[in-house]
């Protein structure tokens, strides 16, 4: 028990005190960018991961939400009422996309979830009266909860990081819960678990929107984090680099997403920093991920750390057995 909890202490502890070591605004607003995606990495996660089910899309209801948050500011309505409206909007949304795709499974569901993707960011381009086509939708201001003004990166970050913990606690009971097992088990049995009485398509749908609604909450950190939506949000490119992320790091597990998150993250906004060609490495990052950890980052790693405890046990026993007269 301790094993396992002192890793999380430490790694929460590191979190809170991050601003007061890592050192400049720069890095504190890249951490930001890390918890954000890594929410939306574990909202892909609940599909791709846990369900099997690979999403090419995600991308457009991830800009959907951030374009409500634009669009209501733009009308003259409140930070509370546009948050509220944008995760309204992006559930009611997701639903929908989950009614025309979950009737298919494998290249299927892929492909129907890639087509509402461009076609989200067709109107995106095309919708100007409501989107700014390529000039986008400025947010002038970001919100101030309990007089906290989060225009601050510290406050941000903070703000950030709560969203982020409740997210991975969420997804924690998610995945120990009876949907969530559930949802595994038409994963890997989906026959099997409509033979058991098991309403498949019921189950699917309902982690469509518990997806759905990690999507919508990255999408509005983002917005307020960028204060700037375009058309690129949605674009394929983005839909990928996030499942990316998923498969980097692990799919199914509750780490994975986070640990590829940051990989993510880090190479694009670090790295690039010192290296040209970081597309290059990131690529190269992922293709030796794959050779060497086909199950991902976090998998991989425990694998390895087990390999390497269980053949360090037999030959601590073969020298104390050596030591004995």
């Amino acid at each position: 028990m301790i094993a396992r909890t002192l890793p999380i202490a430490v790694a929460v502890l590191a979190l809170l005190t991050l601003p007061l070591w890592i050192g400049g605004t720069y890095y504190v607003n890249v951490t930001s960018q890390i918890l954000f995606y890594a929410i939306f990495a574990l909202g892909l996660n609940v599909l791709a991961g846990y369900g099997g089910l690979v999403s090419l899309g995600h991308a457009g209801l991830f800009g959907i939400s951030s374009y409500v948050v634009g669009y209501m500011l733009q009308l003259g309505y409140g930070h509370t009422a546009a948050i509220l409206m944008a995760l309204a909007v992006g559930n009611v949304s997701m639903a929908i996309y989950a009614l025309l795709s979950l009737r298919s499974t494998g290249i299927g569901f892929i492909m129907i979830t890639l087509a509402l993707g461009q076609i989200l960011w067709g109107l995106a381009y095309r919708w100007i009266s409501v989107t700014g086509g390529d000039n986008g939708i400025n947010v002038p201001t970001r919100p101030a909860p309990f007089g906290l003004s989060l225009a601050d990166s510290g406050n941000f970050y903070y703000a950030t990081l709560v969203v982020f913990l409740l997210s991975v606690i969420a997804v924690a009971i998610f995945a120990r819960s009876p949907l969530g097992a559930a949802l595994m088990g038409t994963r890997d049995q989906p026959r099997r678990m409509n033979a058991l009485g098991y309403h498949v398509l019921a189950i699917r749908f309902w982690a469509c929107l518990f997806s759905g609604l990690l999507t919508s909450v990255s999408g509005i950190l983002f917005v307020y984090y960028t204060q700037f939506i375009s058309p690129q949000t949605l674009a394929l490119t983005s839909s990928a680099e996030v499942l990316l992320m998923v498969i980097s790091g692990g799919p199914g597990t509750l780490l994975g997403p986070i640990v590829g998150a940051g990989l993510v993250v880090v190479v694009k906004n670090v790295v690039s920093g010192f290296i040209e060609r970081w597309n290059f490495l990131l690529g190269a990052i992922f293709v030796a991920i794959v050779i060497l950890m086909p199950e991902g980052l976090v998998p991989g790693t425990v694998r390895l750390w087990r390999l390497a405890t269980r053949k360090r046990a037999p030959a601590k026993a073969e020298i104390k057995t050596e030591g004995k007269p």
